[in-house]
């Protein structure tokens, strides 16, 4: 009645068999874990096979950063975040109404609504703040920032009723632009961290369908 052959006992794998794959298995598992999976994720290479790949040095840069942006992002929540609105300097400079005519203008076709701020921040060595946009789901935003003086590291996320996110990270980075899309409702923007020995001068720009813009102190 039925056309399956049934394994016989000789076919079948033996208890060794089958522990020694279940060992190779093992085996397989913690050198995948040891030499790929610590590194990137954690900056923890026994082996130094992960810096020679160059795995470490994410695995620093995700770490390092996911500690900056948790402390600021703790200190952040024992009082509110007072919305940082660009100066008249600001608003009547020459970089900004050239971006505005020319890039913002651009961009219209792309973002047929919002609102348009640029911000300059200075960061002391070792100094760090954090931007952030107050976005609905599937809003989009028009970035660019650009580090005056050297350079700094940095980590593009989102968070609000209760989902966080990160979209992007660096190490080491003169500058940036790109579009930013919500995720989800809530605060989506940028952490940033001065590593270098001198002060340095941090330049954001942004247009695009945001209701808000606040700098955490």
């Amino acid at each position: 009645m039925y056309n399956t052959d049934i394994p016989t006992r000789a076919e079948l794998p033996t208890s060794k068999q089958l522990l020694r794959s279940t060992i190779i298995a093992i085996v397989a598992a913690a050198a995948i874990l040891v030499t790929i999976v610590l590194p990137a994720e954690y900056a923890i290479d026994p082996t130094g096979i992960g810096r020679a790949l160059g795995l470490a040095e994410m695995g620093e840069i995700k770490t390092q950063l996911a500690d900056e942006a948790e402390r600021d992002r703790a200190a952040g929540q024992q009082g509110e975040i007072p919305a940082a609105l660009p100066t008249p300097d600001q608003r009547s400079s020459l970089a900004a109404r050239i971006f505005a005519e020319l890039v913002i203008g651009s961009a219209a076709a792309q973002t047929p609504a919002g609102r348009t701020d640029v911000m300059t921040i200075t960061l002391k060595p070792g100094e760090g703040t954090e931007v952030k946009l107050v976005m609905n789901q599937g809003a989009r935003v028009n970035f660019s920032w650009t580090v005056t003086g050297g350079v700094v590291n940095f980590d593009l996320h989102g968070d609000g009723g209760g989902q966080q996110t990160s979209y992007e990270k660096g190490r080491s980075v003169p500058g940036a632009e790109g579009v930013l899309e919500a995720a989800f409702d809530g605060n989506h923007g940028w952490f940033w961290r001065n590593r270098d020995r001198a002060d340095v001068t941090l330049t954001l720009r942004t247009n695009g369908d945001y209701a808000e813009i606040k700098r955490a102190l």
